[in-house]
């Protein structure tokens, strides 16, 4: 039977057990978006993961609108990021890099004052986290058509920059309301393109951008991340299983080495007909490996993997509070909880210094 514990062949990687590193932004990149030398330490802290998919990357200033968070666009933030990966695979880890686009919900602050990009003319509710606070979102301009060759030209500059700092591969973002996920859904997606309309259509920019990710970086170094059980951000679709199917159907066909998905517990928290479990078809539609994230513990963790729902775990929140969570849960020890009040603070505390656990 198939447990935690056991190694796994993820693309041209041997992970030495199956418990993952989820992606979880952190603020700790400086206003310029350069990775700092304490997120060196932070991430080397936790390299007994099988596999560490570092927080969201932007990849251009375009795609990021969240204060403190890194980007990988410029020299500067290329160097921070060599300085992690080296402290990870000194650490006998290893780490891939999750690039970013978040679209309509890119505040103009961060934009020196342009409309964001999406899909379409839409706005995205709630408020946005700047630099001067919480402020509304603003009103998206619609991506032209003869604009996606240059968000695409973003896309392999951002997989050529994660080779050149070091990631042992990427991981795209299509996940949790931002731009592939807004393109997805047909609540914010009104195109009548080749982007919008059909599921075809609205898939095809995920389809493209894992395709050029891939020529760059070999398909068996990518990943896709995909959210096709929740909505975020105001981004939702009216019929999710045949858009996340076929999604997952396409990249397959790709090849690529992974699909993360972030599956809710099926335990009445979401409603049934907004959110249909989708794991078991995803399953049955993509033949590499799928990894499932949100709020595992162990025992619901070794149950997917031993019913062969899930070939790993992606675990967030219980990496930051605990370093070495591999050890932990395989002593059965009892986790411990994090601070909340930390987690997006630009200082150490909550960060790196958890203490790790004793020989």
């Amino acid at each position: 039977m198939t447990t935690l514990f056991d190694s796994l062949q993820l693309g041209n990687l041997t992970l030495p057990n199956r418990i993952l590193m989820a992606p979880m932004t952190r603020a700790r990149g400086t206003r310029e978006h350069v990775p700092t030398p304490m997120m060196a330490q932070y991430y080397a802290q936790r390299a007994s993961a099988g596999l560490i998919i570092s927080e969201a990357i932007g990849i251009t200033q375009q795609g990021l609108g969240w204060a403190y968070a890194t980007g990988l666009w410029s020299a500067e933030q290329i160097r921070g990021w060599k300085q992690v990966t080296d402290a990870v695979h000194a650490a006998g880890g290893r780490i891939i890099a999750q690039l970013w686009h978040m679209g309509r919900v890119v505040h103009p602050s961060f934009l020196d004052g342009a409309q964001p990009i999406g899909p379409s003319v839409t706005t995205a509710p709630g408020l946005a986290h700047t630099y001067a606070g919480k402020q509304p979102y603003s009103q998206a301009r619609a991506l032209p058509i003869e604009e996606i060759p240059a968000l695409l030209a973003d896309f392999r500059q951002a997989a050529r920059n994660a080779l050149e700092a070091g990631f042992d591969g990427v991981q795209v973002h299509a996940a949790n309301g931002y731009l592939i996920d807004q393109f997805l859904r047909d609540s914010g997606n009104f195109r009548t393109d080749a982007y919008g309309g059909s599921i075809e259509n609205r898939v095809r920019l995920l389809r493209e951008v894992t395709e050029t990710v891939a020529s760059v970086v070999g398909k068996e170094r990518v990943g896709v991340r995909l959210t096709p059980s929740s909505h975020d951000q105001g981004v939702r679709d009216s019929d999710p299983l045949p858009l996340f199917t076929h999604a997952a159907e396409v990249l397959s066909q790709i090849g690529i080495a992974h699909l993360e998905l972030r599956e809710p517990p099926a335990d009445g928290t979401f409603g049934v007909s907004e959110y249909p479990p989708s794991a078991a078809l995803m399953r049955e539609a993509f033949k590499g490996v799928l990894i499932l994230n949100s709020d595992y513990d162990l025992a619901r963790a070794e149950a997917a993997l031993a019913s062969g729902l899930a070939d790993a775990i992606a675990f967030g929140r219980p990496f930051i509070a605990n370093p070495q969570l591999p050890a932990a849960l395989q002593r059965g020890l009892p986790l411990r909880p994090e601070d909340r009040a930390t987690w997006f603070t630009q200082g150490a505390e909550g960060y790196i210094d958890y203490p790790g656990l004793s020989a």
